[in-house]
């Protein structure tokens, strides 16, 4: 039989963990800044300090993140290292936890992750397709092929009316838009260069922009026709990502082959300068305020925080082995 004191005693002990788990949450950073090591977990990052708040383990090969809109849950995809992954975990930023993992599918390779609309949209890369999560309900609840190898990346407009993915594989990319008829989307196959890994989409939601891996070149494509309208020489070696800044104004481009980050002024599509930042360079952010840009250098193992008011090199992070995909993720 337990004792009296006993008894206090685990009470006690009980009171001062979950007394010590709500401070740890509440010591959370918010802003934070996640980044995704591939080493197998996500980064909590203070921005402010630079300091890994916390880490939480994630599945094999973790590439891409995305954040729920209230900047609660994050969601990582597992797209495999020797292996090709399966699987989308979802994390409580907050408690620092994997709460669950969905699973897509063996050899599905899941990648690219975009929250809109209350929604997780995701690439399916091993089957061809895009799917959408709702964490509500908690289950898949809509899937479109695309019939194009490595469909890789994947961006919405605003109003969630229109779709595009970059499909390494078949140097394309995918213009999905919504009909009010069956059957519901009209998908439209856009050629572009040789790789298209990088894309975005304009701050103005005209145009999309993206970067071919394999020649080194940028297609930009006009929303509202669904085609190329001009595309750019950049001489980069191998580009992995391509990000706008918010205000529309500058074009970030992080060259794996070269480690530069090649910087683009968006109206005249003229190169503005290229900064060095390590033997490669993979998953770019800019921070909403604009005055950030960070940047994974892979194989160093360090993200590169950018000041985009200078365009230098103000801070290195280390996050973990492999950083890669990056997300920001405020408490609201």
């Amino acid at each position: 039989m337990r004792s009296k004191k006993a008894s206090v005693g685990w009470a006690l002990i009980l009171g001062v963990l979950v007394i010590a788990g709500r401070f740890a949450a509440a010591q959370m950073p918010s802003p934070a800044l996640l980044v995704v090591n591939k080493e197998g977990n996500l980064a909590i990052v203070d921005p402010k300090s630079g300091k890994v708040m916390g880490r939480v383990p994630t599945g094999d090969g973790p590439h891409e993140v995305a954040v729920s809109d209230d900047g609660r849950l994050a969601f990582v995809s597992n797209y495999g290292a020797k292996t090709p992954g399966s699987s989308i975990s979802v994390i409580d930023i907050v408690e620092q936890k994997e709460i669950r993992r969905i699973e897509i599918g063996a050899l599905s390779q899941p990648h690219g992750v975009t929250f809109a609309g209350g929604k997780l949209y995701f690439t399916a890369q091993g089957f061809k397709m895009i799917g959408r999560y709702d964490p509500v309900a908690d289950k898949i609840d809509w899937m479109m092929g695309t019939g194009q190898n490595r469909t890789h990346m994947v961006i919405l407009t605003k109003d969630l009316n229109q779709i595009f993915t970059s499909n390494i594989g078949s140097n394309t990319v995918t213009a999905m838009e919504r009909s009010f008829d069956p059957p519901d989307w009209n998908e439209t196959v856009i050629p572009v260069g040789k790789g298209p890994e990088g894309i975005d989409l304009s701050p103005d939601g005209k145009e999309v922009w993206t970067a071919h891996g394999a020649d080194g070149g940028v297609s930009i494509i006009d929303v509202a026709t669904g085609k190329v309208k001009e595309t750019l020489d950049l001489h980069t070696k191998r580009s992995n990502r391509l990000v706008f800044t918010p205000d529309g104004k500058m074009v970030l481009v992080s060259d794996l082959g070269t480690g530069e980050l090649v910087v683009l002024d968006a109206p005249s599509r003229k190169e503005i300068k290229r900064i060095k930042l390590g033997a490669g360079c993979a998953g770019t952010l800019v921070a909403p305020d604009g005055s950030r840009a960070y940047v994974a250098v892979t194989p160093d193992n360090n993200v590169a925080v950018i000041d985009l008011k200078k365009w230098e090199v103000v801070a290195r992070l280390s996050t973990g082995v492999s950083p890669d995909g990056m997300a920001w993720a405020e408490r609201k």
